[in-house]
């Protein structure tokens, strides 16, 4: 009996540590699986990008990469000056974020920390233009555009969206969480002027807050296709997804062609998306647990 006893102690301990561990292949097993699924549409687009025409409606579809690369390279180059277009996503994408991050943050800046005539009236202006469908300013936006004489330049794609009302007010909550006014008055108290306590306290407290809008902004840009459409003609001034829709035919699609633009297209979001979440997840964790 007295054997006995330590023998079903043992077993107990043992239970739930197998219990646990069951759980956890269970979840891994999940987890891989979720993530196969998700990278599965990527990966067929990239080997239906090497294929051709006649292979792409084949049955079973093709799920391995085939000999037809150059060939789709080749007819995409053919129709389009396809460089010139990735360079002209990649400089709309990069002015865009870089104003927003500065304005936004400088607009938010002053939301979070300073008490102003009307601060309320005009915060709930913002709110409210959230509301607003940006549909409905295609037509003063194309006027506005004519006006200045941009169309058909990258500056009348990346400039309206040198500033947004999401990145005011999400910029706003995060400065609001993350500075303290006892900071502020500290600074003041050594002489540091409004400007200076923005760029060299603020800023580099609010990174994870700047990544995070970087990366929807420039992900947003380099997505975006109703504006190029409205103020682009040209296609050397085109940007990727409006090139992109050019190689649709209304008789025939060279969807290989299609395909290896999108893959193209795809790559650096890929990359970008990769660096840049990790450091948000990095930033927002060290953030959470600063004393």
């Amino acid at each position: 009996m007295q054997a006995s006893a330590p023998a079903s102690a043992t077993r107990t301990r043992k239970a739930p540590a197998i219990g646990t561990a069951l759980g956890k292949l269970v979840l891994y097993v999940l987890l891989i699986a979720l993530a196969l699924l998700t990278l599965f549409p990527f990966y067929w687009m990239f080997v239906l990008a090497t294929h051709a025409q006649t292979d792409i409606f084949s049955a079973p579809p093709p799920l391995w990469f085939g000999e037809f690369l150059g060939r789709n390279y080749e007819a995409l180059i053919a129709r389009l000056p396809f460089l010139r277009n990735i360079w002209n996503s990649v400089y709309i994408a990069l002015m865009a974020t870089v104003t927003t991050l500065f304005f936004c943050s400088l607009g938010g800046f002053g939301f979070a920390m300073y008490t102003f005539r009307f601060k309320r009236v005009l915060f709930a202006i913002l709110i409210v233009s959230l509301m607003i469908p940006p549909l409905l300013g295609i037509i003063p936006y194309y006027l506005i555009i004519q006006w200045l004489g941009w169309l058909d330049t990258p500056r009348a794609v990346w400039f309206p969206g040198m500033a947004s009302a999401f990145g005011i007010f999400l910029m706003r909550q995060y400065i609001a969480s993350a500075i303290s006014r006892e900071l502020m008055d500290a600074a003041r108290i050594d002489g540091a002027s409004e400007f200076r306590i923005y760029w060299n306290i603020v800023l580099p407290l609010i990174r994870p807050g700047l990544a995070t809008l970087g990366l929807l902004t420039f992900i947003g840009q380099w997505n975006n296709f109703l504006g190029p459409l409205v103020v682009l003609n040209s296609r050397e001034n085109y940007t990727i997804p409006l090139a992109l829709r050019t190689l649709q035919g209304q008789i025939q699609t060279d969807w290989g062609a299609v395909l290896f633009g999108t893959a193209l297209a795809v790559v650096p979001l890929l990359i970008i998306f990769v660096f840049a979440s990790r450091q948000v997840i990095d930033g927002l964790t060290a953030g959470s647990v600063k004393g």
